[in-house]
């Protein structure tokens, strides 16, 4: 790894550690209705503004021992957690695609993901206030940034939405509104080559959820699993090792 591109990602992790923080309060305030700005960041049990020393990303949480400074109450781990889940995407991201215009389409993807999959973990809703702005800001980055042809990131949104949006008439409502948005989502800043990649990958990783729930006898007829995760998943590893993953299948037929 040279030098230029241990800075990369190394900046890369510490933005993720600060936007993180960010992806937090979007995915907790916007499913029900709130701003993102405003009220202030506040502990959810007293209500105290939190200041700067309450908010730096993770050492806070650490330095505190997972407990409010003003009242003791204690804090979920999940704040941290996506926190730390943000500066991993970001640096694997940022390793993965290095100094270039296309990291900024990059990290869109990872925050977009991470957010829809924290909000679907918590609230069984993936927002479209969330998708939308990923949808536009993502129409923007392919304008600056297409490896691909434009037209293919066009065509991997209809993919990914189009493939979600059968499963869902198939299935009879087995695939969510908020899934087929974060696929079509997916698919524009993936484009065709990789879509499929990805829904392989997230089925796969839902498939394996579900075993490890039946062996543990966790497992419930027409229980609700929340499928953001799955996609988030499946979408970054399609977005950072996909061309491999095709091009050793490929060399199973050639070789």
């Amino acid at each position: 790894m040279t030098i230029e591109l241990s800075l990369t990602v190394l900046t890369a992790a510490f933005l993720g550690l600060l936007i993180g923080s960010f992806l937090n309060v979007a995915a907790i305030r916007i499913p029900g209705g709130e701003s993102i700005v405003a009220p202030p960041s506040h502990c959810m049990h007293c209500g105290h503004r939190l200041g700067p020393l309450d908010l730096v990303p993770v050492a806070s949480y650490l330095l505190l021992r997972g407990r409010c400074r003003y009242c003791k109450g204690r804090i979920s781990p999940a704040y941290a957690i996506g926190e730390l889940t943000a500066a991993a995407a970001f640096a694997v991201t940022a390793w993965r695609v290095g100094p270039d215009a296309e990291l900024a389409a990059g990290l869109l993807l990872a925050s977009v993901l991470i957010a829809s999959a924290h909000s679907d973990l918590r609230t069984m809703l993936i927002p479209d206030k969330i998708v939308f702005f990923g949808l536009a800001a993502g129409l923007v980055a392919r304008i600056f940034s297409h490896p691909l042809p434009w037209w293919d990131y066009l065509l991997g949104a209809l993919l990914g939405g189009g493939l979600m949006l059968a499963l869902a008439f198939v299935s009879k409502g087995g695939m969510g509104g908020g899934d087929i948005k974060l696929w079509t989502f997916a698919g524009l800043m993936l484009g065709v080559k990789l879509t499929l990649p990805a829904v392989f990958a997230a089925s796969l990783l839902g498939s394996l959820y579900g075993v490890w729930l039946m062996m543990a006898g966790k497992f419930r007829r027409r229980m609700e699993v929340p499928f953001g995760p799955f996609i988030a998943a499946g979408a970054l590893l399609a977005y950072w090792f996909g061309e491999q993953w095709i091009d050793g299948y490929l060399k199973l037929f050639t070789s």
